[in-house]
């Protein structure tokens, strides 16, 4: 075990000193191809995001809607493998010092061995994963790789959660605690749903330091009114459309957009 930092909390109270919130911007590996999501993850980074999350293609998704299925399926198409992940990831911290993490389903990391899993991810310099398919109460053996590799885990909160869970999940996650806007997947929203203030209030309530909420994001305005009560802002399927229609120079102008939000 280490008792080294967390690169993300390190950075989210680096970001509440400068008394603003963080934008962390989500985009699958490998798409459209290996070379160009590394290209525009360093581009979102250079553009105003402070954590970026890299996506894990995955064939059957239970949270991704259909902007992300969509380019997660060409990622596969294309022959993504998950050791692209730990490669991408490299590549990205060689050229921008921005926290990377993980998110991806928990049996992706199952088939990799979960101690092989966090010791590849610490060693690309990878800050962590974020697992939208593992409660806490199943979690046992990747927190345990998680905390020997240094490593941050993010477990989900959703609306519907129990005070009870709310507090396992603060307890079990290290990094933040991704904090789910709506009942749904992925995709941009005209309105927000106010559940998400509701749930951030919660979780700071009972304890929680660092709620970054994700799902519904998609305009500045929309960042700016997330971090008048969360750390964070997550946004994905309005960064991986910008890329998919305008590549990475429509991504760059989307990216410094939403990075406005951050500064209201």
């Amino acid at each position: 075990m280490t008792n080294a930092a967390s690169q993300v909390e390190t950075t989210l109270d680096r970001i509440k000193g400068e008394r603003r919130g963080a934008l962390i911007g989500y985009l699958p590996v490998g798409f459209p191809d290996l070379d160009t999501s590394v290209e525009a993850a360093i581009t979102m980074a250079r553009n105003g995001v402070d954590i970026i999350e890299f996506g894990v293609p995955y064939s059957d998704p239970v949270m991704d809607g259909p902007v992300i299925q969509a380019a997660c399926q060409q990622a596969l198409s294309a022959g993504f493998h998950v050791d692209q992940i730990f490669e991408a990831i490299r590549r990205v911290r060689a050229e921008v010092d921005v926290p990377v993490l993980v998110m991806g389903y928990y049996n992706l990391i199952l088939q990799h061995g979960v101690e092989q899993f966090a010791a590849d991810l610490a060693a690309a310099g990878g800050a962590g994963a974020i697992t939208p398919d593992l409660i806490p109460d199943e979690a046992g053996e990747w927190i345990a790789a998680a905390e020997k590799h240094n490593l941050d885990r993010v477990f989900l909160a959703a609306p519907t959660s129990s005070d009870e869970r709310l507090k396992a999940i603060i307890e079990s996650s290290r990094g933040f605690v991704y904090t789910v806007s709506t009942m749904g997947v992925t995709g941009a929203r005209r309105d927000l749903d106010r559940a998400a203030r509701v749930l951030a209030d919660r979780l700071h309530d009972l304890g929680c330091e660092h709620a970054c909420v994700g799902i519904g994001i998609s305009t500045g305005e929309q960042v700016g009114a997330v971090l008048d009560y969360a750390e964070g802002a997550i946004v994905g399927s309005a960064l991986v459309r910008a890329l998919a229609e305008g590549g990475l120079e429509s991504l760059a102008e989307t990216t410094r957009s939403l990075a406005e939000g951050t500064r209201n």
